[in-house]
């Protein structure tokens, strides 16, 4: 038993993605197969839910193309994931932001969250 859990592990290789949740702003690289070319494509977004655990786990990032609202669901265990982009940490208070899906403009803006950043002098 020991060791098909090992063999298990081995075949599903855990990806490390950085630390988001639902209003961050990311940008998913991930692989796209045509025939026998692969690419790699980016999807920039804001991130509407995170939902599952363990090997279910999922997120939802949500983008604004030519003024149509375009959602894509990716699994944290897909292998198609190259990478994933923090870009920008949002300031909401709720988990789930379907009510962006009815928004558009400037209402549908997510407001960023700021930092604290020390200034310590460099030696």
């Amino acid at each position: 038993m020991n060791a098909i859990a090992f063999v298990h592990e081995q075949l599903s290789t855990k990806k490390e993605f950085p630390a988001f949740k639902a209003g961050d702003n990311i940008t998913v690289n991930y692989k796209i197969i045509e025939g026998n070319k692969e690419r790699i494509q980016s999807f920039k977004g804001d991130v509407i839910k995170k939902q599952g655990s363990g090997f279910t786990a999922s997120f939802t990032v949500r983008k604004i193309s030519d003024g149509v609202g375009v959602e894509r669901v990716f699994p944290f265990a897909s292998p198609n994931i190259d990478s994933v982009v923090l870009n920008k940490t949002g300031a909401v208070r709720r988990a789930k932001l379907f009510y962006q899906r009815s928004r558009s403009g400037k209402s549908a803006r997510i407001r960023e969250k700021r930092m604290a950043v020390s200034s310590e002098k460099a030696k």
